[in-house]
């Protein structure tokens, strides 16, 4: 492998022009003026250097991208997009691994070198998505973490916590939850068997929390306690939490201070209307935030590009961010936080983290998410995949 300098960039953090010295799949050395005969200079003088931008919340099985378009054609309800997926993904081949590939060559051509996806488990489908994931995942150089997600129930749907334990057993890195209260219509024996495959398994668990208003921050607060009691900090998420968005201010300090406390993370993807969580008294308060598209071109919904930055606009705009130090934010969800939510090791700028790293034309961060323009380049390990 070799030797790669990147000469005269603006690493995200520092006040100053730097170089990054790249010596097999880690950094070695960021400092101005580097000396490193043999590697290869590559320049990218006055442009952003930022690390690999971590998608953590999309559905790889469900894509269409790199099909043919598809007209929308479920109805606006939760129950109609649910029951539209199931009557459709056979008719259009889905889970596709052609088409896992292509949006997966798309995030990498964009900048995203790690990804977590909740792949659908249920009994019609069994593990299928599963493996169609594993298959394309297997020749892409994007990390790729899968979550069992319950997509049409656990208690509901009988067969369904039995697959979900077999996902685990054969390597997949989460286990998922959906609307303890809203699908399931039981919180308690839902959170319990989940939390239970998560302890058993050493996985981690993201909930998808669609549930709101008060309903839902009586769900967060019971996440929060079974979080806190069975250890399992940093390695619990819950995804949208649309109830964080529609709560008076005290119940969101109560439960911020709660997240933080056990270690619970949130990923939001500000889609559509639905409520965004208040990321900056999350961010005050010390709690992780995530971010992803959630769906991609799929039976849910037509939108998504695959572009980590631009969806970093979109949790920005949705927060109604103007400042450079608030849009930021945005993109330390695609980034960081996104890292610490997957539970991502040596992840970073510094000297010793994986050479994960993207180089964005413009000079600084909050430009780069509102003008998200074409990547520069893009390295994975070491290894420079487009430039």
């Amino acid at each position: 492998m070799t030797d790669v300098l990147l000469r005269g960039g603006r690493p995200w953090g520092l006040d100053a022009p730097a170089d990054l010295l790249v010596r097999g799949a880690r950094i070695e050395r960021v400092a101005p003026g580097i000396d490193a005969p043999g590697a290869q200079v590559v320049g990218v003088e006055g442009q952003l250097v930022l690390p690999g931008l971590v998608e953590a919340h999309c559905h790889l099985d469900k894509t269409l991208y790199g099909g043919p378009w598809v007209p929308h054609s479920a109805d606006d309800t939760l129950a109609g997009r649910i029951g539209d997926d199931l009557a459709r993904r056979a008719e259009l081949g889905v889970p596709s691994v052609e088409r896992i590939g292509a949006l997966l060559a798309r995030m990498s051509a964009a900048g995203t070198t790690h990804v977590r996806t909740h792949t659908d488990i249920d009994p019609l489908a069994g593990l299928r998505g599963v493996e169609a994931v594993r298959e394309a995942a297997a020749t892409s150089p994007v990390d790729v973490r899968q979550v069992a997600f319950p997509q049409h129930g656990v208690l509901t749907n009988p067969g369904t916590a039995e697959l979900l334990e077999e996902a685990l057993k054969s390597g997949v890195e989460a286990v998922g939850g959906l609307d303890p209260a809203g699908i399931d219509r039981d919180p308690v024996r839902h959170l319990d068997l989940i939390f239970a495959l998560a302890e058993r398994y050493g996985a981690h668990l993201d909930i998808h929390l669609h549930d709101g208003g008060s309903l839902g921050g009586w769900e967060l607060e019971l996440i929060t306690e079974r979080t806190k009691a069975l250890g399992l900090g940093g390695r619990v998420t819950v995804s949208h939490a649309y109830a964080l968005g529609q709560l008076d201010e005290p119940y969101q300090d109560r439960l911020a201070q709660g997240f933080a406390e056990a270690g619970v993370a949130l990923a939001t993807a500000a889609v559509y209307s639905f409520p965004v969580p208040p990321i900056k008294k999350l961010r005050a308060a010390g709690v992780t935030v995530a971010c992803g598209h959630d769906g991609i071109r799929d039976l849910w919904g037509p939108y998504g590009s695959g572009d980590m930055l631009e969806r970093a606009m979109h949790v920005a705009y949705r927060s109604t961010f103007r400042r450079d130090e608030n849009i930021e934010l945005a993109l330390e969800a695609a980034t960081y936080g996104g890292a610490r939510a997957l539970g991502l090791e040596d992840y970073g700028l510094a000297a010793g983290d994986r050479a994960d790293l993207v180089v964005v034309p413009c000079g600084g961060p909050a430009e780069a998410v509102v003008v998200h323009p074409a990547r520069t380049l893009v390295m994975k390990d070491g290894v420079v995949l487009h430039n």
